[in-house]
């Protein structure tokens, strides 16, 4: 014959929240998770790539100045991990700033010296050493995210160490 244990009626009540309560989080926590908040930039609906072509070149005054070959607007989307720009620049890098209809800055990238060119070499000990070469003229070419508030981009050149900038061209996209 078996014996049956007293219950006590509380503590089968306790048991059977706590089991209930451990099943809902069990469901919980293997449902999806929907964020609330959407993630970085609204998408628009028909988005665009920017492509622009220049020619950067310095005087003997070492003053630098871009001249525009061409640009092509083109549908489609840049791929969004793309590291090829950066988010701050040094003394001499580029700054390009896609700009809305009231000179009011969209975003930017930020563009090594073009005119300053690392190669790496073997040194006559064989050792691979790495040399920095300083061109007079170098191409410059651009592909760009373009928001569809957009109407000039401008790129200027980092004149300090505070990110402040001094305008080269100016390009309207009209």
């Amino acid at each position: 014959m078996i014996k049956s244990l007293p219950q006590n009626n509380s503590t089968y009540n306790n048991l059977n929240t706590i089991i209930l309560l451990l099943i809902v989080l069990l469901v919980m926590s293997c449902g999806t998770k929907k964020s609330s908040v959407q993630e970085g930039a609204i998408e628009e609906i028909n988005p665009k790539l920017l492509f622009l072509n220049y020619t950067i070149s310095k005087d003997k005054s070492d003053k630098k100045s871009i001249q525009f070959i061409n640009k092509i607007i083109a549908d489609g989307k840049a791929k969004s991990n793309s590291n090829k720009y950066f988010n701050t620049g040094k003394v001499g890098d580029l700054k390009c700033a896609q700009l809305d209809k009231d000179s009011t800055e969209i975003n930017h990238v930020i563009i090594k010296n073009p005119l300053l060119k690392t190669i790496e070499s073997l040194n006559d000990s064989l050792i691979f050493e790495n040399k920095n070469i300083i061109l007079n003229k170098a191409p410059i070419s651009l592909r760009l995210q373009l928001n569809s508030k957009t109407k000039l981009i401008v790129i200027s050149e980092i004149i300090d160490t505070l990110q402040n900038s001094s305008p080269l061209i100016t390009t309207k996209l009209d």
